[in-house]
């Protein structure tokens, strides 16, 4: 039985687009309608495949946005690249009615659910935010009341992802703090840095609280979040990850 469900999870089905939405001015959330879908975890990802006339393709893997409690629909948060081979056919091209390539869900370290507790950490820079959301939206969905605190690091106001959702979510124990690093509206009353130990001993929770913590964005964001929480006395075994290169691997 293990066998057959890995190898499901392994088969390449077409999924019906059957919603696209702007986040941003380059990101765009795609719903994904999978008759086949065989269920997912906060914080998988997937596989897409594109196939070009020539018979040419190209893979890219997207963290799940959405949370389990959507069954057979899924949504992809992506942003857009300009160099890239497969961002800018989703953010710009992709319309509902069309179908699109993958495979999965993949992935089982950096996935998280509300019997697993808490204090919880979410540590996100620029669409490194998709995975964590899906936690948020899980926590919600179940009525969880786990604490829970998210640092989201973006370029500017603009470039904050969801920042709509994450107004109505925050609260119940969950909090949301900003910070923008490149610019801010003149009243902007959030943090003005990228993220760095200081930034981190005010607003993770302490130590001795032994909160679970997952990280996702680009690898310097990452390993530098997760060296500066070892660094404050966390268990590096409480420390979950998750990167991208600073181009995002082509996408």
């Amino acid at each position: 039985m293990e066998g057959r469900a890995l190898l499901g999870r392994l088969t390449w089905q077409l999924g019906d687009v059957v919603g696209v939405h702007a986040e941003t001015s380059t990101t765009r959330s795609i719903s994904l309608a999978l008759p086949a879908w065989p269920g997912h975890r906060a914080g998988q990802h997937v596989d897409v495949r594109l196939t070009a006339e020539d018979g040419y393709q190209v893979e890219r893997s997207y963290s799940i946005a959405s949370p389990p409690e959507n069954g057979a629909r899924i949504t992809l948060t992506i942003e857009r690249l300009d160099d890239g081979e497969v961002s800018p056919y989703l953010v710009d091209e992709l319309r509902v009615g069309d179908q699109l390539e993958l495979r999965g869900p993949i992935g089982g370290y950096f996935v998280w659910e509300a019997q697993l507790g808490g204090p919880l950490l979410l540590v996100a820079g620029g669409s490194g935010i998709a995975p964590l959301m899906a936690m948020i939206r899980h926590r919600a969905a179940v009525g969880s009341q786990v604490p829970t605190r998210l640092l989201y690091s973006a370029r500017s106001y603009d470039h904050l992802i969801y920042r709509d959702e994450l107004a109505r979510l925050t609260g119940g124990g969950l909090e949301t703090i900003y910070t923008l690093t490149r610019s801010q509206p003149a009243d902007w009353p959030g943090l003005r840095r990228r993220i760095d130990t200081e930034m981190l001993r005010e607003v993770a929770w302490p130590a001795e609280r032994r909160p679970l913590a997952f990280v996702c964005g680009p690898t310097d964001l990452v390993e530098n979040v997760a060296a500066s929480l070892v660094a404050l006395g966390h268990d590096a075994a409480r420390i979950k990850t998750e990167r991208f290169g600073p181009t995002g691997g082509g996408a």
